[in-house]
């Protein structure tokens, strides 16, 4: 079966689940722009792009469905999540993944668990498959288009001022920023940048 004849019953399987056209249109095109983004910085398209279309397999999800889901596989809720469990539609949509599509590549699940609150340390995948989130082109924000320009030049700069924009969006609006994203951050407040790892 080629590429796209199996990424085609991959989607079909992912509207199924997700039951909202919009949703889907948004993790079909997240899948694209990682794919693209994977080709341009030497990630695996394949990788990327089934990250992309798995990333919001919960995120329909009731604030009460991510608390009792994640509780029942035994995951760890901190805090911020307690307060804003829609947060946690990244990392139960990891084991969605795995349960229901089979995913058994931990840099794949990674980067559906990181693609909301990003992490202190990011894999390329992981920064991609962000980036390509923040940057799809359903998204509807002036810097956006100069920003998906700067992502296939420079990832690290991209994915910076993603996790920046993000931290505007939220400040504007009174919200609390994750700790994760504060953390992943602190990767730019020097000169001196640690490279994505591969």
């Amino acid at each position: 079966m080629n590429r796209d004849l199996r990424f085609a019953e991959l989607a079909r399987g992912v509207r199924e689940a997700l039951g909202q056209d919009y949703r889907y249109a948004h993790v079909v095109r997240v899948a694209r722009l990682a794919d693209r983004l994977a080709q341009r910085h030497g990630e695996s398209p394949a990788r990327a792009r089934l990250a992309g279309l798995l990333h919001d397999l919960a995120r329909l999800h009731s604030m009460d469905a991510l608390v009792a889901e994640c509780e029942a596989r035994g995951l760890a809720i901190d805090a911020f999540e307690r307060r804003n469990p829609i947060v946690l539609h990244a990392r139960l949509g990891a084991e969605l993944a795995r349960e229901r599509f089979s995913v058994d590549d931990e840099g794949v699940l990674d980067a559906i668990r990181h693609h909301t609150l990003g992490a202190p340390e990011m894999s390329r995948l992981d920064a991609i498959v962000y980036v390509a989130d923040g940057l799809e082109p359903g998204r509807d924000f002036p810097e956006r288009e100069a920003m998906e320009r700067l992502a296939f030049e420079d990832l690290d700069r991209a994915l910076e001022a993603v996790l920046r924009s993000s931290l505007r969006y939220l400040r504007k609006r009174g919200l609390e920023a994750a700790p994760q994203t504060l953390a992943a951050l602190t990767r730019y407040d020097s000169l001196e940048r640690t490279p994505l790892s591969a």
